[in-house]
């Protein structure tokens, strides 16, 4: 009995670990050719003759983004999509910056836990639990704070400077849902009796938040 009981507990373990992030590779590395209409769990490999040091590079991190949105942030992804060579490694970066008073807007990562560096700057951070549990804080340059996987959570910068942060994720692709966003702008749209029963609001209310969040053409 001892033994079955251990053997599922390896079991769990390991199943547990395989789905903690990305697949293992299989192979040295599998470049995503991102131009392929094949669409597996990742991407197609581009044939390894073909594969230079500029599928694994990418300069775009450097700088501040151009912040010109009306929550006060911009978000700028180190991806598979940046960094073809990424594919199948399971890692990936971005960087953000907040205007003062800016605002990365309450949202999840379904595919990866996140963890955060301050390069400049003061926000306040947090995560919200299933269980409905805010936990946050304030950081500052220099700090690193973790956002577990597929948990709503948010950063704001609440001083009168500018700041940035770079973020890590556990996945070549994390995937990004704003839960104001998601549930306002779907294609196609939400039900409004969705919105106005789940949000206490009427019709009105819920029309002039899609006007607000829609896309600008």
């Amino acid at each position: 009995m001892a033994v079955k009981v251990v053997a599922c507990i390896l079991f769990i373990t390991a199943i547990s670990g395989a789905l903690a992030n990305d697949p293992d590779m299989l192979q040295d590395l599998c470049v995503a050719n991102l131009s392929s209409g094949i669409k597996v769990n990742g991407f197609a490999c581009k044939d390894e003759a073909n594969v230079t040091e500029a599928d694994f590079f990418y300069d775009g991190l450097a700088k501040p983004g151009q912040i010109n949105n009306s929550v006060g942030s911009i978000v700028t992804g180190a991806n598979v999509g940046k960094i073809p060579g990424l594919n199948t490694l399971g890692v990936s970066l971005s960087r953000i910056d907040y205007a003062p008073d800016g605002l990365n807007p309450p949202h999840t990562h379904p595919r990866a836990t996140e963890i955060i560096y301050v390069l400049e700057g003061t926000l306040d951070v947090g995560f919200i639990t299933t269980a409905n549990k805010l936990i946050a804080r304030t950081i500052t340059k220099g700090d690193v704070f973790a956002f577990p996987r597929g948990l709503v959570h948010f950063q704001k910068n609440n001083g009168d400077k500018a700041a940035s942060v770079i973020s890590a994720f556990n996945s070549q692709l994390p995937g990004t849902q704003s839960i104001a966003v998601t549930l306002f702008t779907a294609t196609p749209a939400v039900p409004d009796n969705v919105l106005t029963k789940a949000f206490h609001i009427g019709s009105k209310e819920v029309q002039k938040i899609r006007s607000k969040l829609a896309p600008k053409k």
